[in-house]
């Protein structure tokens, strides 16, 4: 017997600029399939997760990565998702890229419920989103709050871990839905990004992710100044 789990992973590769700017590295996020339903009755106790101090130091002028999920886990995440009954049982922040090495920082932060998961990404790249949506295959241009945008989708990275013990397989697991934003209204370089998706690899509510990213996005600290 196995327990399968998900995490938000690599989805369609259109070159190093496009993996640099979104960094879809496959990565192993929190909030698996088997811990939410371990820890589902105990969470109810204790309240929902804090977030974590995030991983890494950036210099005062970037937003870093525990701001992020500062931002992004609010009171009423779980009904802007559409699943007002639950609350976050993981949250954490990732500063992502070190500037001192030359690399455009990409902090981000991310949190855990027991139906989506969720992550709020900044990037401070200089690619526009319309050069973006354009190399990265399958996005729908759009417009948010007047600043250029694109949606997008890629699959999540599946894990199964037997329970009994023994070998670990990955292998693809569902779909993650993407919000990219323009930074500013001119589309200068830089990006914001909301992603979401289901712990049980069904498909996730683009209604959902619009309604976080309408009420996150502002939040995030320099956006009304861009």
């Amino acid at each position: 017997m196995t327990e399968q789990v998900s995490a938000e992973a690599a989805g369609p590769r259109a070159g190093a600029q496009v993996t640099a700017a979104l960094v879809l590295g496959a990565v192993l996020a929190g909030g698996f399939w088997y811990l939410a339903q371990n820890e589902q009755e105990s969470a109810a106790a204790r309240g929902p997760a804090e977030c974590r101090a995030s991983t890494g130091k950036l210099p005062a002028e970037y937003v870093n990565g525990t701001r992020l999920c500062r931002a992004l886990n609010r009171p009423d995440l779980p009904a802007l998702l559409g699943t007002p009954g639950e609350q976050a049982q993981n949250a954490w922040g990732n500063d992502g890229e070190d500037p001192t090495g030359g690399r455009a920082p990409r902090p981000e932060g991310e949190v855990g419920l027991p139906t989506y998961s969720v992550q709020l990404r900044l990037s401070y790249d200089r690619m526009p989103v319309a050069d973006l949506g354009r190399l990265l295959g399958g996005s729908e241009p759009t417009t948010f709050q007047g600043r250029p945008a694109f949606l997008y989708s890629d699959r999540t990275l599946a894990l199964r871990i037997p329970l009994g013990g023994g070998k670990a397989e990955s292998g693809t697991g569902g779909i993650a839905r993407h919000l990219v934003v323009a930074k500013d209204p001119k589309d200068g370089g830089g990006s914001y990004e909301i992603v979401i998706w289901r712990q049980d690899q069904g498909i996730p509510d683009d209604a959902a992710l619009l309604r976080v990213a309408e009420r996150v996005l502002p939040t995030v600290p320099g956006w009304a100044g861009n």
